[in-house]
């Protein structure tokens, strides 16, 4: 039984957290009720702004489908609307998907709109990396983070470890599983080729968790569990993680749980990465971002300690960035194909006359003049963004009344050439100076694996399974996607 000191706090801190209890009750009498609809028969009202608990049921209410609620939602009210949360908290969200407003936020007067505090709590796992760092701290990141991945050796690094990856990994796990001929996670595969590919980028080495057998790797488990804990960060009311975190439990247990595996995980590579480095013979420098930032240790101007926090929330972010953005556009890319298989045989007819001598595996110059593939690609990131809800494209706009089909030739111009769209207009890579830098090399990357798959394998959508999004901040599908993989005849 609990101590009556115990339970004196907890009453204690009920009574300075009202809305907490008002929130809990809403969300169970409109759980209640949302049980009575029919799977079908969907709530398409604007969310009702309670007392005390502000929006937070709605949200609560739709939580199982809520990406297509937010955009139902958008919809409806042009574009722009203001989310109410728990009075007491007064945590008043403006959501918009207006292009205007995205190019006002993000470029126009992007110093005027920083992440800010609140931004940092949600996503401290992240440490002050660049994602969560504003001002200086996020303009020294900014421009090292630059030198590194616009460098000539970085760029040749990253083409010629992938392609070995592809070769080693990929094809040779998707042959195996052709030959078995049985249902399998697509998304899980992709996942596990851009961990092993964003490691061997970020920290020099091949984790190698792509493999016939499967293995599970502790890091990647972890960063998957803090990712969808991140998500429920947004929407669940801030007295209730204050009094999970108070008490140890539920999600922040997990979370402190998973971060300790990331951390020891980081731990050690930077140690062993310091220690190889020392015995290292001069001139066998890697290339890799870690050994990079080890090596401009006199430009930092700090302790060992302020450094190696530098080192772990620096190439925790890269882990990130590389890992879930890429395997989630991958993973919607070739589900979209699989609906539009016409879209598949003009990437192929592209890749066998642009690539004649190896299509299975072009030069970073024929990848480059692939105008139709890039073009399906940019199709795919604007209908699925990986990163949604900052991410939205909006409703229509130049795209035209057609916008909600998959359609690649919107991004070709009548002369031949890719059609250019303003980031704000097309922010899958975010928009203005905080657009991600690793644009031009996820987009090799793709284009890579896309090569490699197309040419040698087909896939087959399980029959009955229905695509869902995952309720994480990456847009992942819930139960992955489920496929079969067949061997293309030559």
């Amino acid at each position: 039984m609990a101590s009556p000191q115990l339970l004196q706090q907890l009453l204690s801190f009920l009574r300075t957290h009202p809305e907490l209890l008002v929130s809990v009750f809403c969300f169970l009498l409109l759980r209640r009720l949302s049980r009575g609809r029919g799977s079908g028969d969907h709530d398409c009202r604007l969310p009702t702004n309670w007392p005390v608990a502000g929006m937070i049921p709605g949200v609560l209410v739709n939580m199982e489908r809520l990406h297509e609620w937010s955009t139902d939602l958008l919809r409806r009210t042009g574009c722009t609307f203001v989310f109410k949360g728990p009075w007491l908290n007064t945590v008043d969200v403006l959501i918009t998907c207006d292009p205007a407003n995205m190019r006002h936020v993000f470029t126009s007067n992007f110093p005027n709109y920083p992440k800010g505090a609140e931004f940092a709590k949600i996503f401290d796992v992240l440490g002050n990396g660049i994602f969560n760092a504003d001002m200086e701290s996020w303009s020294f990141q900014r421009k090292k983070a630059h030198l590194v991945m616009s460098g000539p050796k970085f760029r040749a690094f990253v083409e010629a470890s992938t392609k070995e990856k592809l070769e080693k990994g990929l094809v040779p796990v998707l042959g195996h599983l052709a030959d078995k001929g049985e249902v399998f996670n697509l998304q899980d595969v992709f996942l596990r080729l851009t961990f092993d590919t964003t490691y061997n980028f970020v920290f020099g080495v091949d984790p190698a968790s792509l493999a016939v057998n499967f293995p599970t790797d502790p890091f990647a488990k972890a960063m998957d569990e803090v990712e969808e804990i991140l998500f429920y960060r947004h929407v669940i009311p801030r007295a209730w993680l204050k009094l999970q975190k108070w008490l140890n439990i539920g999600d922040h247990r997990h979370m402190r749980a998973a971060q300790g595996t990331i951390d020891q995980c980081i731990a050690h590579i930077i140690s062993a990465r310091r220690e190889s480095k020392n015995t290292t013979a001069a001139g066998a420098a890697t290339d890799d971002i870690l050994s990079a930032y080890l090596d401009s240790r006199d430009e930092f101007d700090g302790s060992d300690a302020a450094f190696y926090k530098f080192l772990r929330d620096s190439t925790l972010n890269f882990m990130v960035a590389g890992r879930d953005t890429t395997s989630s556009a991958l993973t919607w890319f070739f589900w979209s194909l699989a609906q539009n298989p016409h879209v598949e045989k003009m990437i192929l007819q592209e890749l066998r006359s642009l690539a004649p001598r190896n299509p299975s595996f072009p030069t970073s110059a024929e990848l480059r003049d692939m105008v139709y593939l890039h073009a399906a690609l940019c199709e795919s990131l604007r209908l699925f963004p990986p990163v949604p809800f900052e991410h939205k494209a909006p409703d229509g706009g130049d795209m035209g009344k057609d916008c909600l089909e998959f359609k690649p030739e919107r991004w070709i111009s009548s002369s031949g050439k890719l059609r250019y769209e303003p980031s704000y207009k097309f922010p899958a890579f975010n928009s203005g100076p905080r657009t991600c830098l690793g644009r031009d090399l996820a987009f090799t990357q793709m284009k890579a694996v896309v090569a490699a798959v197309v040419t040698n394998f087909r896939f087959e959508v399980a029959q009955g399974f229905v695509v869902k999004p995952r309720l994480s901040i990456i847009l992942h599908m819930r139960n992955g996607l489920k496929v079969r993989v067949r061997k293309r005849d030559s």
